[in-house]
């Protein structure tokens, strides 16, 4: 009779999984269909050398979802620039003719990337302090820009919103980072809850149920579900029901 709740059980998980799955591929597709109507976002780039902004024109303009603006030599000339269209991101070099890049930062009301031959410790902290979103060392190769401008799109459409969690403020940090710093952070992390939720079951003395785990490991109660779900899916923990005197029976696991 208990092998076949557990199976029942097991696939009302399934359908379940299966159900969020498709719930996450339909949300995708309306993000993707909601992105496509979205105009580009703008880009003014500033660089006191023309053929290197032309470059990096070029590949703002060969990256979808952004179109550029304008291109300015000086601080003076980027100032007009923005006063006259609309700037999502600024690329600023930090040496420019009459003013230093990171002091024109201030006086721009958009997002800034600073490109820059500098390299120096010190100035990389003040262009951050000043509120870059990235800092790229010329030279660089093309393909890091473009990344960079990709991950500025998740960041914009994540920080899109009234109110954000914790959770979207790390996500859309981490999406300005490289994707393989990203992937292995994102990585690092759910191991890291995966052991915490292991850890919890195999040092109970008795199973738990997913609030338990949760409030034992300060995760909420969907993400503790989930991780439990992976880990009896890998064969690490066995999922029984725990009937009370009413109501539904609730999920509990324990340790093989």
């Amino acid at each position: 009779m208990n092998d076949h709740r557990e199976d029942h059980s097991r696939h009302q998980d399934h359908d379940r999984r299966e159900d969020h799955a498709h719930r996450e591929d339909q949300d995708r597709r309306v993000h993707r269909e909601r992105e496509e109507r979205r105009a580009p976002f703008s880009v003014l780039v500033v660089d006191d050398d023309f053929r290197v902004a032309d470059l990096h024109a070029s590949l703002v303009a060969e990256t979808p979802g952004f179109t550029v603006v304008g291109t300015a030599h000086s601080a003076r000339a980027a100032l007009e620039e923005a006063s006259t269209h609309p700037v999502d991101l600024a690329l600023v070099d930090r040496y420019l003719p009459d003013r230093s890049g990171i002091e024109l930062m201030a006086e721009l009301s958009c997002d800034v990337f600073v490109l820059s031959a500098a390299a120096e410790g010190e100035t990389v902290r003040k262009a951050l302090s000043a509120g870059a979103l990235a800092y790229l060392i010329k030279p660089f190769p093309p393909r890091l820009l473009s990344e960079k401008l990709r991950g500025y799109v998740r960041f914009r459409q994540l920080t899109d919103a009234e109110m954000l969690d914790q959770n979207v403020i790390d996500n859309a940090f981490d999406a300005l980072r490289s994707p393989r710093a990203s992937r292995n952070r994102q990585a690092a992390a759910q191991t890291v809850t995966r052991e915490l939720v292991l850890a919890a079951v195999d040092s109970s003395g008795a199973p738990l149920s997913a609030g338990e785990v949760a409030a034992q490991i300060g995760v909420s109660r969907a993400t503790a579900q989930r991780y439990l779900a992976d880990l009896v899916t890998r064969g690490r923990l066995r999922m029984r029901l725990r009937y009370g005197a009413a109501g539904r029976p609730e999920q509990e696991y324990h340790h093989l």
